[in-house]
């Protein structure tokens, strides 16, 4: 398979990965600055308590979240069509006028039609992960994966922070600091930003591999052990957001935790994560490679929900926290080792299948895991066991691990068809 990486100048490729580093992680800190602000302006919108505001939150993530599963597949298809500049330049700028719309939205509707086109233009990782694929060579995309998932994180920790910052001097002042932050990177990327899919890599827009099961059928037909590594990738998601969902609810039960508690330990795992994905995940790619980096950070994930699920004294937290960050690891190793197994004109279509496992795991965790808690919790389910979604956590966590086993050697590259024109 060709490896287009070395067609970029070095210069143009630091140039690159900067740009697009920053612009991950200031599409993060759009989102994490609407957290704290969006409870009272929709208390604003619609004259109710938190009660009714909580349910209304909770449909708009949801809305944010599977408007990204659609779209990312679409996205990733057309940058492998009309390249990873524009479709990135273009959705940054819809990303910005989206949180305009926000900051003057009159009532909950257009709320609702705001965070639909935010999480439309919002899946620029799709974008973004395809752009690192074509200018990292193969020993790099591992790394360089993970930068851009730390460059993620980092916007989520900072954001909210901002947030409450800005609310404090206008409730609608997060929403346009977002904005300027998305059109600002957009004018600065249009300055500075290479275009890193040559053209001979480009193939037609095909609306088959624009939809996320259309695009996982055409990338397992090609090669099977995408299918493998995907299903991989796909509990690996699943578990990660295990521990964020439920993780307010059984702390203050389980530890009588306060809101404040809470909040500083979130953030200490929003830290270690990125630290993980910073400098650990570096060491681990060197020194096992992509496969055993994948594999080792999806049984530290498992054994951390044991941890949790098993152990009451709020000590657990200190040794777990780290245990459970581990498999943030395996995504970006995963994410290196698809990128290896597909032509340079369908790195666009795998992005976006892994921004939509992304996004579906936003929509389902959410939903799922705490009312399992809190049957459990309360001995609905006929036994009292808080603990219950780590344990559920730890068994998707395993089920990763199986299929990474099961899929190809780290470094092995697959003998496909060159690009077709058809796509």
């Amino acid at each position: 398979m060709a490896d287009q990486s070395s067609s970029t100048p070095p210069v143009g490729r630091q140039r690159g990965l900067f740009f697009i580093l920053l612009t991950v992680t200031l599409d993060a800190m759009g989102i994490g600055l609407l957290i704290p602000v969006i409870p009272k302006l929709i208390q604003h919108l619609t004259g109710q308590g938190f009660a009714a505001a909580a349910v209304y939150g909770g449909w708009l993530t949801a809305t944010f979240a599977a408007a990204q599963f659609f779209a990312g597949p679409a996205l990733g298809s057309l940058s492998d069509r009309l390249g990873r500049r524009p479709v990135l330049l273009a959705s940054l700028a819809a990303f910005g006028l989206s949180y305009g719309v926000m900051a003057v939205a009159p009532s909950l509707a257009w709320l609702f039609l705001a965070q639909l086109l935010t999480g439309i233009f919002g899946a620029t990782p799709a974008t973004a992960g395809a752009f690192i694929a074509d200018i990292s060579p193969p020993a790099e995309r591992t790394r360089n994966f993970g930068l851009m998932a730390a460059a993620f994180g980092t916007g989520l920790v900072l954001g909210p922070a901002a947030g409450g910052m800005l609310a404090a001097v206008h409730l609608r002042a997060p929403f346009l600091i977002a904005a300027g932050l998305s059109l600002a990177t957009a004018g600065y990327g249009a300055l500075v930003l290479p275009e890193s899919l040559r053209p001979e890599h480009r193939r037609a827009f095909s609306w088959k591999k624009s939809n996320p099961l259309g695009a996982v059928t055409a990338l397992h037909g090609s090669n099977a052990r995408v299918g493998t590594l995907l299903a991989a990738a796909f509990f690996q998601r699943f578990s990660t957001s295990t521990l964020p969902a439920i993780w307010p609810y059984f702390t203050m039960q389980q530890y009588a935790w306060t809101e404040r508690d809470v909040g500083y330990s979130l953030a200490a795992y929003g830290t270690v994560t990125v630290l993980v994905q910073v400098t650990l995940l570096r060491w681990l790619d060197a020194h096992l490679g992509a496969r055993r980096t994948a594999w080792l950070g999806l049984v530290s994930l498992a054994v951390g929900y044991v941890g949790f699920a098993s152990i009451t004294g709020a000590w657990v937290a200190a040794v777990a926290i780290p245990l459970t960050a581990m498999g943030f690891a395996a995504g970006p190793a995963l994410a290196g080792m698809l990128s290896q197994q597909v032509r340079p004109d369908e790195q666009g279509v795998l992005q976006g299948v892994l921004a939509s496992l992304n996004g579906l795991a936003a929509v389902v965790t959410p939903l799922a895991m705490p009312p399992l808690f809190s049957a459990f919790s309360n001995g609905v389910a006929g036994w009292v066991f808080p603990g219950a979604p780590y344990l559920v956590g730890a068994a998707l966590a395993s089920a990763g691990v199986f299929f990474v086993l099961r899929g190809p050697s780290a470094g092995v590259q697959s003998h496909v068809l060159p690009p077709s024109a058809a796509g």
